[in-house]
């Protein structure tokens, strides 16, 4: 269940030969992001369980489980600001309901990322997946 954006990252990462350039692509996506504002660089936005400095800020429009999830990130990091995109690639414009279904774990299998992040890198994807889908629980039970 992933986003046409998602989809398109996915078909570039099937182009390109080997990791190496996987990665650079990763960095490329994050460079293309918009910075967040140090006002957003706060600690209600920080992502806890990253080695680096991570922030996601929710912008969810509606209530309840029809809500429209998007959100901004950043890091200090660029590989990681290249993580950020491609998670708002696969999120962003999804209902709440629907970004709880989707399979983070799977959906990233397919880019190969399991394999080739060291495991500093992985934990901290995980914890923002797992900030992502927080923040999609908390407005899926708000009322409608």
């Amino acid at each position: 269940m992933a986003t046409d954006a998602f989809e398109e990252i996915a078909e570039t990462f099937d182009f390109l030969d080997d990791w190496e350039e996987r990665y650079r692509h990763v960095i490329e996506l994050g460079k293309a992001m918009e910075p967040l504002e140090d006002a957003f660089r706060v600690p209600a936005t920080k992502v806890d369980g990253c080695a680096s400095q991570v922030w996601i800020l929710p912008e969810i429009e509606g209530k309840g489980p029809g809500a429209v999830f998007r959100f901004r990130g950043d890091s200090d990091a660029m590989i990681v600001r290249g993580l950020i995109a491609v998670l708002h690639a696969l999120y962003s414009g999804l209902n709440v309901a629907d970004v709880l279904k989707v399979d983070a774990g799977a959906e990233l299998a397919r880019l190969g990322l399991n394999d080739h992040l060291s495991s500093q890198r992985s934990n901290g994807l995980r914890a923002m997946v797992e900030r992502i889908r927080l923040l999609a629980q908390e407005t899926a039970a708000q009322a409608g």
